[in-house]
């Protein structure tokens, strides 16, 4: 399969870490990669950063698509109670922030 199944909070976190699906974002297999790197965040209002740490470099055309997120917002699922968590996402993007 291409596609995971990223969690936004990890499991081991007992409180908000659950194995449901508002505590989840499909991605690609590279794309989770990143985003459990820090190297993409994705903000409580579903707009992808991507680290400076990224930006700042050259290094190919992966590189550069990943770059091209920068600004970008997610494709939400049709069903609002399908929609990544946003307070789960408030809390990640922190972790992101802080990792810069």
């Amino acid at each position: 399969m291409l596609l995971d199944a990223a969690h936004i909070i990890e499991d081991r976190d007992e409180r908000l870490g659950q194995p449901i699906v508002r505590n989840g974002i499909p991605l690609s297999k590279i794309h989770h990669a990143a985003f459990d790197a820090h190297l993409i965040g994705i903000d409580p209002d579903y707009r992808l950063h991507v680290s400076e740490r990224l930006l700042t470099q050259n290094d190919g055309p992966m590189l550069e698509a990943i770059k091209g997120l920068d600004g970008g917002l997610l494709r939400l699922p049709k069903r609002p109670q399908d929609c990544p968590d946003r307070d789960r996402l408030a809390l990640r993007f922190e972790r992101f922030k802080a990792a810069a």
